[in-house]
């Protein structure tokens, strides 16, 4: 009779299994938790840069690439030049700097599109140098650097407003000292729909830039 009962009593549940799923627990709440905090951190920060326009004397202006079609440039495109043609023309910098490689099936790349546009449009052309090899924000910088003398390292990006925050780290990245100038009339500003898809895109890109995008170039 003793040993029925003992045979029908359950063991506890050991109290350390417990614990340890417990603390796993507690600890992808934790990460849920910093992961959540960084994207809105960086959310916060990528439409507050949008909204910034930090330009002052520089060495040059840096036009970053977008699409051009069999040699003429895209809306985006043109809205980067044109405000970019305009910073020069109050002589914020003596050096327009178009950037921007060949994509797939192009016959001209995005610089050659930009420099030809800003000739058109007055700037001459001993002050137009082109980084025409890029086929990334993280290229472009990297070029734009080793162009420029290593006494010459104050720049103005010029670029849609959503990119500014990714486009401002990855020149610090290069050793770069940039002033961010949102283009005003960007056509993806003006579409709600574009506008958010892009700035969120953004507010994982530029985090992961942040923390996972290194050079050994410096």
């Amino acid at each position: 009779m003793r040993h029925r009962e003992l045979s029908s009593v359950q063991p506890p549940t050991p109290p350390k299994l417990r614990k340890s799923a417990s603390l796993g627990w507690r600890l992808t709440q934790t990460a849920i938790l910093v992961v959540a905090g960084i994207w809105v951190l960086s959310l916060l920060l990528v439409v507050l840069f949008e909204r910034l326009d930090t330009r002052k004397p520089a060495h040059a202006i840096v036009v970053m690439g977008a699409a051009q079609y069999d040699g003429k440039p895209s809306p985006v495109l043109r809205a980067r030049v044109d405000h970019a043609i305009d910073l020069w023309r109050r002589g914020l910098a003596p050096l327009l700097i178009t950037t921007g490689g060949r994509g797939v099936g192009d016959t001209t790349t995005e610089a050659a599109v930009e420099r030809r546009y800003a000739i058109a449009h007055g700037v001459p052309e001993k002050a137009i140098v082109m980084e025409a090899e890029s086929r990334s924000t993280r290229e472009s910088m990297r070029n734009v650097s080793a162009i420029l003398h290593k006494d010459a390292r104050d720049v103005i990006l010029v670029s849609d407003p959503f990119h500014m925050l990714r486009l401002s780290i990855l020149a610090h990245r290069f050793g770069l000292r940039p002033r961010t100038s949102p283009t005003p009339t960007s056509p993806i500003s003006s579409n709600r729909g574009a506008y958010w898809r892009y700035t969120l895109q953004e507010s994982w890109k530029a985090p992961v830039t942040f923390f996972f995008e290194f050079t050994d170039e410096r």
